[in-house]
């Protein structure tokens, strides 16, 4: 459990290490894309994380990162055609940003290193934070830019800037600074985000 609660919040891929900046910043113009690519890189990195955590015993270690390389183009090419079958709609909203899975720093993460059970709750654990992260970023933004949550109308007043590159700027800032204030919180009650870290743990003891 401490690999899935680290995975969406005290190491959430886009809160908190900044990884896959391009896809959060770049599809969250609404929250069913945010969600979408969420689901997909979450599905990818889960297989992929599996998969190599298998094979690493096959692999010599200059060969790793070339297998991760085309484990991810693979895996990225059957979602693609799945989701192009499935939801065109949300495939055509996702463009050019759905292939590029295969290049997100997430993805690209060495995980194989760990057991195959242990590597692929790694994986779901930055996977549901990268969903969560985009799909709240998606949300806000839709919902600010266009007035609508889920395509629902909600406001009839939206500000336009906030479907625009900057609005997910400004609303990625907001999202990391309330983690940032939350966890600055947690610490000032005498107790903070657990850690996998042993220093870190007895640290937060003293």
């Amino acid at each position: 459990m401490t690999r899935l609660y680290n995975g969406i919040v005290k190491e959430n891929p886009v809160l908190v290490l900044l990884l896959g900046m391009c896809p959060a910043l770049a599809v969250t113009t609404t929250a069913v894309n945010g969600l979408g690519m969420g689901i997909a890189t979450t599905i990818v990195l889960i297989l992929s994380n599996l998969i190599l955590s298998l094979l690493r015993d096959y692999v010599p270690a200059e060969g790793r990162f070339p297998a991760r390389i085309l484990t991810l183009a693979a895996l990225v090419s059957v979602a693609e055609l799945v989701m192009e079958a499935c939801c065109t709609s949300l495939y055509d909203a996702l463009g050019v940003y759905l292939p590029l899975m295969v290049v997100n720093g997430l993805l690209l993460r060495d995980a194989e290193t760990l057991e195959p059970g242990e590597s692929a709750l790694d994986g779901l654990g930055k996977g549901l934070g990268f969903t969560l992260a985009l799909t709240v970023l998606g949300a806000l933004r839709e919902l600010l830019g266009s007035g609508t949550i889920f395509g629902a109308q909600a406001l009839s007043n939206p500000i336009g800037i906030f479907a625009q590159p900057p609005g997910a700027l400004l609303m990625l800032a907001f999202l990391i600074a309330v983690l940032n204030a939350a966890d600055f919180g947690h610490k000032r009650r005498g107790w903070a985000f657990p850690s996998e870290n042993p220093d870190e743990q007895e640290e937060g003891k003293q």
